[in-house]
């Protein structure tokens, strides 16, 4: 075996409802995919879908506090369906694209939403805006063979009990089987990827000590701290 420079970093892994837990291998994420959130942000409802990264170790589990982070005055939340694939696959059909589909989660994908403006401008990467440390809280992965695959239904967030955003996994514009298809055209999909599919609109900031919580109804639920 060889001699590594330094100790591996333990596996990334999110906890599963019936119990066991997921290996993290690469997280996804959608661009817009709710129209009403596309509209609050100025962009075009009928762009084809877009990927950026976050790395695996953003995941934060088991309703852990994530801390405000460096370099933002505008740190924003958004709930997102989370899917964890369980089956490789490339140039996926979606006709078959669900079969690859382990389980969901209820996740936020937390942003600067400064930095991401002034990429945007720019034509820069986001990855400073959404992939940085802590950035991405998930809730327990419920497994589709208990499920079933959630095509509608409610999905809510609340900032210190009261309600920020709301909408209904029936308002997206790509479903997860089309998300699959289109993202798997690029990169092979293996088992322990995580795609997160867009948040509805109502998207907004937070500050220090706001208690953060996303449902998905039939999914789940997740739950973060601001400290």
């Amino acid at each position: 075996m060889a001699d590594f420079l330094f100790e591996p970093h333990a596996p990334v892994s999110i906890p599963i409802a019936r119990g066991g837990l997921f290996a993290v291998r690469r997280v996804y994420c959608v661009g817009r995919n709710y129209a009403e959130h596309i509209k609050e942000m100025g962009n075009d409802v009928r762009d084809p879908p877009f990927f950026f990264a976050k790395p695996a170790d953003a995941v934060v589990v088991g309703g852990a506090a994530i801390p405000y982070p460096p370099q933002t005055s505008d740190f924003h939340h958004e709930v997102e369906l989370v899917v964890a694939v369980g089956k490789d696959g490339a140039d996926i059909a979606v006709e078959t694209a669900l079969d690859h589909v382990y389980g969901y989660a209820c996740g936020l994908d937390m942003t600067r939403r400064d930095l991401q403006a002034i990429a945007k401008k720019a034509g820069r990467p986001w990855e400073m805006a959404k992939g940085f440390d802590q950035s991405a809280p998930i809730g327990t992965i419920e497994p589709a063979s208990a499920i079933g695959h959630p095509d509608k239904g409610a999905i809510t967030l609340s900032v210190n009990g009261s309600e920020r955003q709301r909408g209904d996994l029936g308002d997206q514009i790509w479903s997860v089987a089309e998300t699959i298809a289109f993202l798997s055209q690029f990169v092979t999909l293996k088992a322990g990827d995580i795609i997160m599919t867009g948040t509805p609109a109502g998207v907004g900031a937070v500050v220090r000590g706001d208690v953060i919580e996303g449902e998905i109804a039939g999914v789940g639920k997740v739950r973060t701290v601001i400290a």
